[in-house]
């Protein structure tokens, strides 16, 4: 599959189904809380999609050759967990952390994003994890730029990541995206600056690195989907979905409840 170059029409298509993958974890927000089953979140997360949205959840029913329908229109991805955690009727609790990770499709546009979420009261280590974890991504969409390169993002991610302290996960990466769920290219999170696809104007895509407290090393659970640390090491992740602009970089997937970028990407890009 060759990578697919959106025209200006297409813009404002991807730009309200950023925005309503956005707005389903706004939506979210306020229930993700101690007590509360990740199926429940699931079915709060389906009615809003279908009822208000009018979307359609682009995970329920998602079958990639070699593999079984996912059963959920969310993922769940609670502690160690990495990602594709299927949602259960075990209450979240205190201490726990966990990513939800949506994608809606308006208009046959599909709009892909996901947060970090933590329960309660967290050990100071927890925190930092998810915090460089978002900072981490940040670092790769700052190198977004007509002309850099895939590795370039890749190399900003791991670098500040295993800086501190922490690996990344390398079987699973960043993906185009458009009028399909998963398009070319492949978005690693780890790599070597100038090497890979060069960025061109209208390329669309997610980063969304998923970084381990411990090792990197993951396993695959019986049901097919769900995604381990093998040490048992909590995961962290996070995920934008970004246009290639003709100078830099636009972020698709942002809502009044986003998270305010941290700060060194305002002075990123006064020194660009």
């Amino acid at each position: 599959m060759s990578i697919s170059i959106k025209t200006p029409e297409d813009f404002p298509k991807l730009r309200v189904a950023g925005r309503l993958g956005s707005e389903l974890l706004d939506y979210l927000t306020p229930h993700v809380k101690a007590g509360i089953t990740t199926r429940e979140l699931d079915r709060l997360a389906h009615d809003y999609t279908v009822n208000v949205q009018q979307a359609i959840p682009a995970p329920l029913n998602y079958a990639p050759p070699g593999y079984t329908p996912y059963p959920a229109s969310i993922c769940t991805s609670v502690n160690h967990v990495v990602c594709h955690g299927i949602p259960n009727d075990k209450p979240l609790k205190d201490g726990d952390v966990i990513n939800i990770d949506v994608t809606v499709i308006k208009d046959g546009w599909h709009g892909d994003t996901s947060r970090m979420f933590i329960i309660g009261k967290v050990a100071p280590h927890v925190e930092r994890l998810c915090r460089i974890t978002y900072e981490a991504m940040w670092h790769g969409i700052v190198r977004v730029r007509p002309g850099a390169h895939l590795g370039d993002i890749g190399h900003a991610i791991q670098t500040f990541a295993e800086d501190a302290g922490y690996s990344v996960v390398r079987e699973f990466c960043g993906h185009g995206i458009g009028r399909n769920f998963h398009e070319d290219p492949q978005v690693l999170h780890y790599g070597r600056p100038g090497t890979l696809d060069e960025l061109r104007p209208g390329m669309v895509f997610t980063i969304e690195p998923m970084i381990n407290a411990g090792r990197r090393e993951i396993r695959e659970m019986a049901d097919g989907w769900t995604i381990v640390t093998k040490d048992r090491s909590l995961s962290a992740q996070w995920e934008h979905m970004v246009l290639v602009t003709e100078k830099g970089y636009e972020v698709l997937t942002l809502s009044q409840g986003s998270p305010a970028p941290p700060d060194f990407v305002r002075e990123f890009a006064t020194a660009a």
